[in-house]
């Protein structure tokens, strides 16, 4: 049984940084990846991604742009528990990867009421220096790209070498770099 790998970058480009995770979808999508694998740019559909969940995916990759007082540029993994909102871990302003209205919570939420699931999500955030409007990542962002590109190779990876039908639990892990 091949595992069902979902990376989506998410984010608006109309909004410096927060572009970051499209972006990196992009340069991902022109690679080749195992059968299984699907890469995508999202952008700000977060109802688009939920209703592409429920095609049936042992793993989510999201990446995105979050603010969570890192130096610019600096990339982190994140492993929430959806099912533990108190272990959900949270930016300055207490949200989850909120910049433009579609964090993982929210798609999960309509993933479940549409009655589906995901085995596991990982997400694969970059600590942006300006989200303010404007088009295209600043220079700390930009620099990010070819390590975020690798660590999501990276993750793919560890997931295809897991044995067929071994479950995965969510743990609230997290790892910054």
């Amino acid at each position: 049984m091949t595992r069902r790998i979902l990376v989506a970058g998410v984010g608006n480009i109309f909004l410096g940084d927060d572009g970051f995770g499209v972006e990196v979808a992009r340069r991902l999508g022109a690679q080749r990846f195992a059968p299984g694998v699907d890469i995508a740019d999202f952008g700000i559909r977060g109802v688009h991604l939920a209703y592409q969940l429920l095609e049936g995916y042992d793993t989510l990759i999201l990446i995105d742009a979050a603010s969570r007082g890192e130096a610019p540029g600096t990339i982190f993994v994140l492993e929430p528990d959806f099912e533990r909102p108190e272990t959900l871990p949270r930016t300055q302003s207490g949200f989850l990867l909120d910049a433009h209205g579609m964090d993982p919570e929210m798609v999960l939420g309509i993933l479940k009421d549409l009655g589906g699931k995901v085995g596991r999500v990982v997400i694969v955030g970059c600590e942006p220096a300006d989200i303010s409007e404007g088009m295209g990542l600043s220079q700390a962002a930009a620099r990010a790209v070819d390590e975020a590109c690798g660590v999501v190779r990276s993750l793919i990876d560890e997931e295809l070498a897991r044995p067929a039908g071994e479950a995965r639990t969510a743990g609230g892990k997290e790892e910054g770099s």
